[in-house]
């Protein structure tokens, strides 16, 4: 399988990003930095992307389990080492509420992670990721 990326300078250190499938997404950098804050960062994107995955999985997971989510909520913090120059660590806050009992949850939880591919990428580039999963009952 292929997929695709594309890149268009729109001024300054505003980029537009698109998946050639017509889902685009406006890039900048924050004004300190010199950018309009029009976006968020590249690496920014990337974060929210590992975020974004793992609700997409913990999905996809709990549908073939047949479980039942009515909420489901991801915080996830990074930490951007100056020395490496990149996000060297990352934190997930995950709160769902459901039926399921815990050992079920930890299970879904489980194989999220083992199936998430973004996640796959931080792990491969050395990102250290800690996960914290709350339960609420519905």
């Amino acid at each position: 399988m292929k997929f695709y990326a594309n890149a268009k300078l729109v001024k300054n250190y505003r980029i537009d990003v698109d998946d050639d499938r017509g889902h685009a997404v406006c890039l900048d950098l924050e004004e300190e930095s010199g950018g309009t804050n029009m976006g968020p960062s590249a690496l920014e994107l990337a974060l929210m992307s590992f975020a974004g995955c793992y609700a997409t999985i913990f999905m996809l997971t709990a549908n073939k389990m047949r479980a039942t989510i009515k909420d489901l909520e991801i915080k996830v913090e990074a930490v951007k080492s100056e020395q490496v120059g990149t996000v060297t660590e990352t934190k997930f806050d995950i709160t769902t509420k459901t039926n399921l009992p815990e050992d079920r949850v930890n299970r879904l939880h489980e194989l999220t992670v083992k199936g998430c591919p973004v996640g796959k990428l931080f792990e491969k580039a050395g990102v250290k990721t800690t996960y914290t999963v709350k339960i609420e009952s519905q």
